[in-house]
């Protein structure tokens, strides 16, 4: 396909669904960047001046710890006294939300024995629950002890309260807005992923039941029966 006609069907129809998008870059698989990419790079260039190139290793490597991900960024060199564009590997750092990290350990922890309801997540989900218990006592404790300092039934040490107060700068502020909008963006992105496990637990079945008609439909075929339709 010609890369003007790609851009064309692809990238410019998104631009008008969605203006405040913006195109960062784009993705491959391979091992390594290779000169053919670059005339897709230079084309992108028209939409963005320094576009993202992010190239996917499909090759498994058991030894390698980190994720076959490669981002590259287009610097421009003089090399033999002419100016061209080439791939200049750039650092990244993965960050992700609770909601994604319950999920990802769930995942990579799942036994294959679907029979048993006490799953990793169960277990995951009780240690955090836990922990918030505990938390939860402890600043009861502070609380009724800051009570009792306040009505004069405990004696006040000025220690003991810059203690308190240094703790306290640690807790996140849960009027302020800012951990509002952190809170409402987790609980959608637990909701999305949710809804997302949903959707793939039906599509699984679906394809189960796909493929179980057309096995039956086959032998039935084969047999010289009447055909059916759906």
């Amino acid at each position: 396909m010609d890369l003007t006609m790609c851009l064309n069907y692809y990238i410019f129809p998104d631009k008008k669904v969605f203006p405040h998008f913006y195109v960062l870059g784009w993705y491959s698989t391979g091992s390594d960047a290779q000169e053919s990419d670059m005339h897709f790079h230079k084309a992108l260039m028209d939409i963005n001046e320094s576009p993202l190139y992010v190239l996917l290793n499909p090759a498994i490597n058991p030894a390698q710890k980190d994720l076959p991900v490669t981002i590259y960024e287009s610097e421009l060199h003089v090399i033999d006294g002419v100016p061209q564009l080439i791939f200049v590997r750039s650092s990244y750092t993965i960050e992700t939300v609770e909601a994604e990290r319950i999920s990802v350990d769930h995942v990579a922890h799942l036994k294959p024995s679907g029979g048993s309801a006490a799953t990793q997540l169960a277990a995951q989900l009780t240690g955090i629950h836990s922990a918030i218990k505990m938390l939860n006592s402890r600043i009861r404790v502070l609380h009724q002890y800051l009570v009792g300092m306040q009505k004069g039934d405990i004696p006040c040490e000025s220690s003991l309260l810059r203690q308190v107060s240094s703790l306290l700068r640690r807790l996140p502020a849960i009027e302020s807005e800012k951990f509002q909008d952190d809170f409402l963006m987790e609980y959608n992105d637990t909701l999305l992923i949710t809804y997302l496990a949903m959707f793939t637990n039906c599509s699984s079945t679906m394809n189960e039941l796909v493929d179980k008609f057309n096995t039956t439909y086959d032998r039935h075929s084969r047999r010289g029966g009447r055909t059916a339709f759906i």
